[in-house]
């Protein structure tokens, strides 16, 4: 018993509590003075002002956590935006300076980004490597298929980019170097498609118009055998004429 009191002293809970709630005994009816009760409604969750109080700090709390993610996100977001275009600025000025290996050098570093401007132009930055004369056989098929490959993945970003239908034309072409008569010619149709919606896309780029006035020319000149291949393994192979490609090449010089 002697240590009961001693424990009392140090319950959280003693401070501040009514004691000596008087009970009816059943022997006489008189009220005794009992111990404090240990636990009341107050006690658990305060007074209830107080617990709405901490309830809304809680709720306030929370969406400020919210709303911190969401701005963190967009920094994010802005930042990797800047970083873009920072890099575009670059590689648009290494083009211009002819910087052939520079320029690729700098956007194969990024060769998994998920951003259509910066793949077309690392499309177009292979496919220039591998023009260049001290590039090797071997290399230059290497670097055809890699821009096309480039290509692809700039498109399906975005299929609104002029440039995007463009490379992939242009890498398509030169991809059917390495894969055959049958697939060149075949690949002749996707190439016209792609140069077109390029054009539409943007009526004003002299090169995709350009572009489609050679693509008229190799076929008004196709030479006969081809033309007979053509027509033995399609039902309407690619044809077209020199009046064709002059408008093309007319219009391109007016842009």
């Amino acid at each position: 018993m002697a240590l009961a009191p001693r424990l009392w002293r140090f319950l959280p809970w003693r401070h501040g509590v009514t004691q000596g709630l008087r009970f009816p005994t059943r022997s006489t009816g008189s009220c005794v003075r009992c111990g404090p009760l240990p636990f009341r409604g107050s006690e658990v969750i305060g007074k209830p002002r107080t617990f709405e109080r901490g309830l809304l700090f809680s709720a306030l709390s929370y969406l400020g956590f919210e709303t911190y993610q969401v701005i963190s996100q967009a920094a994010v977001v802005h930042a990797a935006a800047k970083e873009v275009g920072e890099i575009l600025e670059q590689a648009d000025y290494l083009y211009e300076s002819g910087e052939t290996e520079k320029l690729y050098q700098l956007l194969a570093q990024y060769k998994e980004s998920e951003d259509a401007e910066l793949l077309w132009r690392l499309a177009r930055a292979s496919r220039d490597v591998a023009q260049l004369n001290r590039t090797s056989e071997e290399e230059k098929r290497l670097l055809v298929y890699e821009a096309l490959e480039y290509a692809k993945r700039a498109l399906e970003k975005n299929e609104s980019s002029f440039a995007a239908h463009k490379w992939y034309a242009i890498c398509i072409s030169d991809v059917g170097d390495y894969e055959g008569i049958k697939v060149k010619i075949a690949n002749a149709y996707i190439i016209k498609e792609h140069f077109e919606k390029a054009i539409e896309l943007n009526p004003k780029d002299a090169t995709s118009i350009h572009l489609m006035g050679v693509w008229c020319y190799t076929f008004a000149e196709m030479p006969w055998y081809q033309r007979r291949i053509a027509k033995m393994l399609f039902a309407t192979p690619p044809s077209s004429t020199y009046e064709e490609a002059v408008g093309y090449f007319h219009r391109a010089e007016q842009e």
